[in-house]
């Protein structure tokens, strides 16, 4: 039989983090409930003037092994999960004198805390909470007469509850806390077992987030979305309204992009649907930003601007001149931030370097697609030769170049690339000679000429075709993996035509 709304009379409380505990202590204290705990926990509410059971009192046993064991006891679990109404239930709690507990306050040692701060293996593993774990599982399996809190953020609704409805929690309060006390729970072990995870082939995957952020709407407005994730470790938003679900995909793509790039020279790109719409490297960043702009200036309209370098007055100022949706930078200075901030909608974010998740994670069907990151960056130094005419020296930064907006570009994909700035792109096409195609025709829209400019491709080419029509246009040098059982096709074609050709060894595919 359930309880509508259940008085809170005695309460366990065991927590890592003390802070807010003092108000919820309190208002128990207010409603006349009783408090059992713990070592440091019963040691902290002693001190605060409140007469308290120690838990070794209820259980007979002191805690022993350092800690490790202290509320594992029929004592303690029976008054958590003794069941209203049930007649058993109640007859052994009477035969051993067991006392029912109402509400259990536990939170859970800082695994993740400790893992990300590089602690020892020894110290890790001791962060891996045990009882805390079992407490707030047992009491939310008998939500209908428990109830648990689970986290400090919680503490302040409780009172707030406990205030307005006489010292007691409802059953729809208590399902709530339930929930969440299995959410909290579910997000623990995910991080325990993913760290013991690493390394081992094929192992299974949890995926929890407890960061949610409801988003206006999803790709579409009919569509509802959500980020599930803590953003806030890869930027601090400046400015700028709520950052939009298209927003949140073309950020990632811009910082996927960015990583590829040193300090050494500054980089702008510019990001329309996922792919590089934009994109130059220069010694002045005003160079850098003008070539990047005028890549394909129609297609930077709305677009994600990102740069490694600081935003300066001068950038902010040459940026202003457009309509952008988001501008990402590792610094702005205050008189950038003054320009950029005249229209209240812009999207300012300031990135931090933090390292991207190891592994890709995807929907698939009724369940997931995993993969490595692809981290692999190649070097000029790493290239092979497999024709005959040999690329002027300073071609091989326009390689370089070419070659990491192509890794980022959707597949089937012809970046082309000439003097530090992208002239001309082909993503997303079905066919490659139809993405070379479209990569020249948006050269030609804009301007350039594509003769003597650098040729990168996402994966082999299967037939000779792309060679000749790169050479018609006057490309002079071709940047591809290789790997096709007509590779001798296409060198043959390329010593033929003066173009001088590269295999990395490595594709680039990304659908």
């Amino acid at each position: 039989m359930m309880q509508s709304s259940r008085p809170i009379k005695k309460a366990l409380i065991s927590v890592f983090h003390k802070d807010g505990l003092e108000n919820l202590l309190s208002e128990l204290s207010s409603a006349g409930c009783e408090f059992i705990s713990t070592g440091g926990t019963s040691a902290f509410i002693k001190s605060l003037g409140y007469q308290i059971k120690d838990v070794n009192h209820i259980t007979g046993y002191p805690e022993i092994l350092g800690g490790r064991v202290k509320t594992l006891h029929p004592a303690i679990f029976g008054g958590i999960l003794s069941r209203t109404g049930n007649q058993q239930d109640a007859q052994e709690l009477s035969e051993h004198g067991i006392e029912e507990i109402d509400l259990v306050v536990v939170d859970l040692y800082p695994f993740s805390e400790t893992l990300a701060s590089g602690a020892s293996e020894a110290e890790i593993i001791e962060k891996i909470d045990i009882g805390g774990i079992s407490l707030i599982r047992a009491a939310a399996k008998n939500y209908h007469r428990t109830a648990i809190v689970s986290d400090k953020q919680q503490y302040s609704e409780i009172v707030n509850w406990l205030r307005s409805q006489d010292g007691a929690i409802t059953i729809e309060q208590r399902k709530k806390l339930a929930y969440e006390a299995f959410a909290k729970s579910s997000a623990y072990d995910s991080s325990i077992m993913n760290y013991f995870a690493a390394g081992q082939p094929g192992c299974s995957i949890r995926i929890c987030a407890d960061e949610i952020k409801p988003l206006r709407y999803g790709e579409n407005p009919h569509q509802k979305g959500w980020y599930y994730g803590d953003c806030g470790k890869f930027f601090t938003q400046l400015n700028g309204k709520e950052i939009s679900y298209n927003n949140f995909l073309d950020i990632d793509a811009a910082f996927a992009l960015i990583k590829e790039f040193d300090s050494e020279k500054p980089a702008f790109i510019i990001i329309k649907h996922n792919n590089a719409c934009g994109a130059a490297i220069a010694d002045q960043k005003g160079n850098a930003w003008k070539k990047a702009l005028a890549s394909d200036p129609l297609s930077a309209f709305g677009g994600v601007i990102i740069t490694q370098t600081l935003v300066d007055e001068e950038i902010a100022s040459e940026i202003d001149k457009i309509f952008f949706e988001v501008l990402i930078a590792p610094e702005f200075t205050s008189e950038a931030l003054d320009i950029l901030k005249k229209k209240s909608n812009r999207i300012i974010l300031k990135s931090r370097q933090e390292k991207f998740p190891d592994k890709q994670i995807r929907t698939c069907l009724d369940g997931y697609l995993v993969q490595e990151t692809d981290n692999y960056k190649e070097k000029a130094e790493d290239f092979r030769l497999v024709t005959q005419n040999k690329p002027e020296a300073g071609s091989f930064h326009d390689i370089e170049l070419a070659l990491k907006i192509c890794k980022h570009s959707k597949s089937n994909a012809i970046i082309l690339v000439k003097d530090g700035q992208l002239i001309g792109s082909g993503a997303g096409l079905t066919s490659r000679v139809d993405a070379l195609r479209l990569a020249l025709e948006r050269a030609k829209t804009f301007g350039f000429s594509a003769n003597g400019a650098c040729m990168a491709s996402d994966a082999f080419f299967p037939f000779a075709d792309c060679v000749e029509i790169a050479a018609a246009s006057g490309i002079k040098t071709i940047v591809q993996p290789g790997g096709s059982i007509k590779d001798k096709d296409s060198i043959e074609a390329a010593d033929r035509l003066g173009i001088g050709m590269f295999f990395t060894g490595v594709r680039h595919f990304r659908h």
